[in-house]
């Protein structure tokens, strides 16, 4: 198991770096999904499955929805549906999913073998997180909430087609609006 986990954690590393040297924003995406998912795989590891699911669920899910809307709010005309498609190659595709096919593989062989590293500590169930998301820690969510706000808000104000204006005494006679 311990092989498992450091070759996760390399999966983990090597898409964390591509991830910031990528200037394709939609491959950069492909990798830090995949670096989530290898952080998922070693939280299953050690034995914490609760968290690789949420690891799953709330940051690579999330992730994804959030840049569909970017790429809503920044579709700009025909010239961003062909930057789209040069985007969505499929010569992108291959690290990527090469990288998640390790992953997988490590999955299988750890529900085929149902054997995983055991951390130390008592186990929490989604209740007890849950109570501790809104009552010890609900100034952290509503902060998370509120930055998360006001960074599809910008996203939005820098994505909005901005209007020209005319002033009704600078129109000539018979041009059209």
């Amino acid at each position: 198991m311990t092989i498992l986990f450091y070759i996760a954690a390399l999966v983990a590393i090597v898409s964390s770096i591509l991830v910031i040297t990528r200037t394709n924003v939609v491959h950069a995406l492909l990798y830090m999904v995949v670096s989530l998912l290898a952080t998922a795989v070693m939280f299953f590891l050690i034995g914490a499955p609760f968290i690789a699911a949420m690891e799953i669920i709330i940051y690579a899910g999330a992730i994804m929805v959030l840049f569909v809307f970017v790429v809503m709010m920044l579709n700009l005309g025909r010239a961003a549906v062909e930057q789209e498609k040069r985007w969505l190659s499929t010569e992108g595709w291959y690290f990527p999913s090469v990288l998640s096919l390790i992953l997988l593989v490590e999955v299988i062989y750890i529900i085929i073998s149902g054997e995983t590293l055991t951390i130390k500590g008592a186990p929490i169930d989604p209740r007890e997180v849950g109570k501790a998301l809104f009552s010890t820690y609900i100034i952290a969510v509503e902060l998370a909430a509120i930055l998360l706000m006001a960074g599809i808000i910008g996203a939005y104000h820098l994505a909005r087609r901005k209007k020209h204006v005319v002033h009704r005494f600078l129109k000539t006679e018979g041009a059209e609006e």
